[in-house]
């Protein structure tokens, strides 16, 4: 992908003789990106990303072309053909995309440009676009309608019981299948409670369905089931503790131990996360917020999103390109920025 050609062409010159302008809100924004060259380089660098020769071949979508037709379309929420057709169309938007005269790519271009976008760097942009609106008064920062790109994780539906099995067969797995067998004799004193505690969920579930969970046997059996998953996340520690401290035989061996104790960790911090909302929820009769909840321990970034379809008024999934609120109020210059003097 080579670089497009930058130089104007008369047919570019003679719209501007006639004075031609933007639109006032594209106007500042183009103004606060030729103020600002770092968005195109951070955009330069992804699509240049992983390619062996990327001065050679066809000219594709330059950075500076991508960055803001990429701009355009999530301002203006078009498809990708409705983006082209409009840039091929209109003056304005080829003078605000920069491709002037020259060729609009076909609407698949956009979309393989944009697809090559880390979601680090669209986050970059969303900072310096929403901050220079801000700036700019585009928008006074009270309000601010953002869409968001939701990714449905793979997860089962999640119910406290659900989640504190999850909790316990996976740290029991990596305790007494793995690491036992890396290291022979480190869980000897580790309670296998598996079957133990599948039967407490599927107990519950059923439960859940006939007569409630206000009922003492529902309470009783989701207190030994939150009891189980206690002593797993109290013991896993001392488990570990152990295999740090003995003998291994290769420098492979010592990785391995260290990383299945990594991950034991990991999994017991979420499960005390999960027993603690269920006590609050069950025992403690308290209402959980969302943002409060954890949803899975395999997939603990997503979150219950509602976007009011019909079909699916809850999902489960993992939102893309947010913006934080908290950039809106205020006013220092956007990370990685300096203006061009």
């Amino acid at each position: 992908m080579r670089r497009c050609d930058p130089q104007v062409t008369f047919a570019d010159l003679e719209f501007v003789r006639q004075g031609i302008q933007l639109d006032p809100v594209l106007g500042q924004i183009s103004d606060f990106l030729a103020s600002h060259p770092e968005p195109v380089e951070w955009v330069d660098a992804d699509l240049r990303r992983d390619l062996k020769r990327p001065d050679t071949g066809r000219r594709g979508l330059g950075a500076e072309q991508a960055l803001r037709s990429f701009i355009l379309w999530r301002i203006k929420n078009w498809s990708y053909r409705e983006l082209r057709e409009r840039i091929a169309d209109g003056h304005t938007l080829r003078q605000f995309t920069r491709f002037g005269a020259r060729s609009v790519p076909k609407a698949d271009a956009f979309q393989r440009s944009f697809c090559r976008l880390r979601p680090k760097t669209v986050e970059r942009i969303n900072d310096a676009v929403v901050r220079a609106a801000v700036a700019l008064k585009i928008e006074d920062g009270t309000k601010l309608r953002v869409d968001t790109t939701v990714v449905e994780t793979d997860i089962h539906y999640p119910t406290d019981s659900g989640l504190l099995w999850d909790g316990v067969r996976t740290i029991t797995r990596l305790v007494v299948e793995h690491l036992q067998s890396e290291l022979p004799g480190v869980a000897e004193e580790f309670p296998d409670r598996r079957r133990r505690a599948r039967r407490r969920m599927q107990e519950i579930s059923r439960m859940r369905d006939r007569r409630g969970k206000n009922n003492r046997a529902f309470r009783r059996k989701y207190g030994d089931l939150v009891e189980v998953a206690q002593e797993v996340v109290r013991k896993a520690p001392a488990v570990v503790d152990r295999a740090r401290a003995m003998s291994v035989a290769t420098p492979l061996q010592a990785a391995i131990v260290d990383a299945l104790s990594k991950q034991i960790l990991h999994y017991v911090a979420l499960t005390e996360r999960v027993i603690d909302q269920a006590r609050r929820r069950v025992f403690g009769g308290e209402v959980v917020a969302a943002g409060d909840k954890l949803y899975s321990i395999f997939e603990p970034h997503t979150d219950l999103i509602k976007r009011g379809k019909a079909r699916k008024p809850v999902e489960f999934a993992s939102a893309l390109a947010r913006i934080d609120p908290g950039l809106l109020r205020r006013n220092d210059p956007p990370e990685g920025l300096t203006a061009r003097r």
